[in-house]
């Protein structure tokens, strides 16, 4: 399993970080585009949480990519 991190990109664009990784998977033009190659990275390593961070550099989101489990998922109140 693999965690990864969007964050603002010093060069410009967001980056998708594996966590405990110097270099970035990947440099993208948008944080969509970070967030969603962040979760096929994620995806295609077992799973793991992606954590999307704001300009400000805190966690905004965090998303649990299959297969793993999600920790707090959320309660269905229709069925």
């Amino acid at each position: 399993m693999s965690n990864y991190h969007v964050t603002k990109a010093k060069q410009g664009g967001w980056s998708a970080k594996k966590a405990g990784a110097e270099k970035a998977a990947g440099i993208f033009n948008t944080q969509a585009e970070a967030e969603k190659a962040a979760k096929i990275f994620s995806a295609n390593s077992g799973g793991g949480e992606v954590r999307i961070h704001g300009l400000n550099g805190k966690i905004r989101d965090s998303d649990t990519v299959p297969p793993a489990k999600d920790p707090n998922p959320p309660k269905d109140t229709k069925h």
